[in-house]
């Protein structure tokens, strides 16, 4: 079996039965970066709900489900993308590899795979509090207009942010039961964080995606992208400073915080900096895969901020 030009060549994929192999590459395992960058927005928003309440016996559990949750669903919208675009993928030479433009599996078995992963992410919806449940079900409509996003307007990364960053606010929900201007703070800078980081991505398919006529930010901003992804990482920093602010009354814990921000910040403009002036990244495919550093990074500073102003708020000095 002729491996993805985009997938990584040594995963449990390959050790695999034949058989599941397209099943598996069409969900992505073979990328895990996707499942990090779905559920690290989740951990964010249970984490600044966690601001100043401190944690509970749920936040485990909240863990889990995230993990399960995210799995399914990225790999149920891979699919789903996939199916849509099996006729654009064939045309790429990046995708021309996919299990549906190979030929690998029928969009028939496509779909029924696509509604398995659908049913384990229902199963991890109805896991949820009633108020995240409902959250969670807003981003249903979302998630099916993606794949045509990039057929009709030139920002699909905004699309792209907005759908797979609703974990913040699902997070949020699952530990408040209701959201607040902090966790629409942290959502928009995740949303501003994901244009940039995909715009890096669609780099490596300009080309392609001009003779097929995809469109996309990367071609958008074209010799611009290293200005557009550092104006997206700048409002992505200040915004999550600006949820801190807006979340935890405790000095010292929001201090703890906004050093999690600072390194978040640092980490974005670390990649900015390896963007030419003019002209493409060098290695966008990596780069864009270092996000899933930033991303902890962010996870970490929340977590432990939230866990230093619940210490303090036991020992009274809150």
């Amino acid at each position: 079996m002729t491996i993805p030009r985009d997938a990584q060549p040594r995963t449990f994929v390959e050790r695999a039965p034949t058989a599941w192999q397209p099943y598996l590459r069409l969900s992505r395992f073979d990328r895990p970066i996707g499942f990090w960058l779905l559920a690290l927005p989740c951990l964010m928003g249970q984490f600044l709900g966690r601001a100043g309440i401190g944690f509970s016996s749920l936040d485990l559990g909240l863990v889990a489900l995230w993990v399960i949750g995210s799995i399914a669903m990225r790999g149920a919208g891979c699919s789903f993308n996939d199916l849509v675009d099996r006729d654009i993928d064939a045309k790429v030479e990046r995708t021309a590899g996919r299990p549906l433009p190979a030929g690998l599996i029928s969009a028939k078995q496509a779909l029924f795979w696509t509604l398995a992963q659908c049913f384990v992410g229902l199963l991890v919806l109805l896991a949820l509090p009633t108020p995240a449940q409902n959250t969670a079900l807003c981003a249903i409509p979302m998630v099916a207009a993606y794949p045509f996003m990039k057929r009709i307007t030139w920002w699909p990364q905004v699309w792209l942010g907005l759908t797979f960053n609703w974990g913040v606010l699902v997070g949020y929900v699952a530990v408040m039961g209701s959201l607040d201007t902090s966790a629409l703070a942290l959502y928009v800078a995740c949303v501003a964080w994901t244009i940039g980081y995909d715009t890096i991505y669609a780099q490596q398919d300009v080309e392609d995606d001009a003779l097929v006529g995809v469109k996309s930010t990367a071609r958008l901003f074209g010799d611009h992208a290293k200005r557009w992804v550092g104006g997206f990482y700048l409002a992505t920093a200040l915004l999550a400073a600006a949820s801190c602010f807006m979340r935890d009354q405790s000095i010292a814990s929001l201090i703890v915080g906004l050093s999690g921000v600072l390194a978040f910040g640092l980490h974005l403009a670390g990649q900015v900096r390896q963007i030419p002036v003019t002209g493409l990244a060098k290695d966008p495919l990596a780069l864009f895969k270092s996000n899933k550093t930033a991303g902890l990074i962010l996870v970490a500073g929340l977590m432990v901020q939230a866990l230093v102003g619940w210490m303090l708020s036991l020992g009274g000095l809150g």
